[in-house]
């Protein structure tokens, strides 16, 4: 099973952007989480990461026929993006959202997420640690479907 994760606008400056509420691990050490999660789970896996709307719905599309599931971090791109969910929506392939802080506690225009639309399930307000979640619920969800 092969998995994309795609991560969003500003993320890669995870250990640097506002610690206090995205903590002080940096992008790579995510990055390095997420592949050895997927190894531990028998699961390859690709992790992207863009600032560009564009480039994830590129990404997106591109995994139609490849991948057999995304988990994705739209970061900003969450509360703005219909282009993110039509292509989510196009590809049907099961996605996962993550958000490393809990958006519901946050500011208002963070409480509508256009991505969550297309996905079988959310995980935020763990950290990183959601990212690990989000992999292992996706693979469930894959080998298991909704039942």
């Amino acid at each position: 099973m092969k998995i994309l994760v795609i991560n969003g606008p500003n993320l890669n400056m995870l250990g640097k952007r506002e610690p206090e509420i995205y903590g002080r691990m940096t992008y790579e050490s995510l990055v390095a989480l997420v592949e050895e999660t997927c190894a531990a789970e028998g699961l390859e896996c690709e992790v992207f990461q863009s600032n560009q709307e564009g480039a994830i719905v590129d990404k997106i599309q591109e995994a139609l026929g490849v991948f057999d599931g995304i988990v994705i971090n739209p970061a900003a791109y969450t509360h703005t993006s219909i282009a993110i969910l039509d292509a989510l929506k196009a590809v049907a392939l099961p996605a996962v959202e993550v958000h490393i802080s809990n958006v519901r506690e946050r500011e208002d225009f963070r409480q509508v997420s256009y991505a969550g639309l297309a996905c079988v399930k959310t995980f935020m307000g763990m950290g990183l640690d959601g990212y690990v979640e989000a992999v292992k619920y996706l693979k469930w969800y894959v080998l298991n479907g909704s039942n």
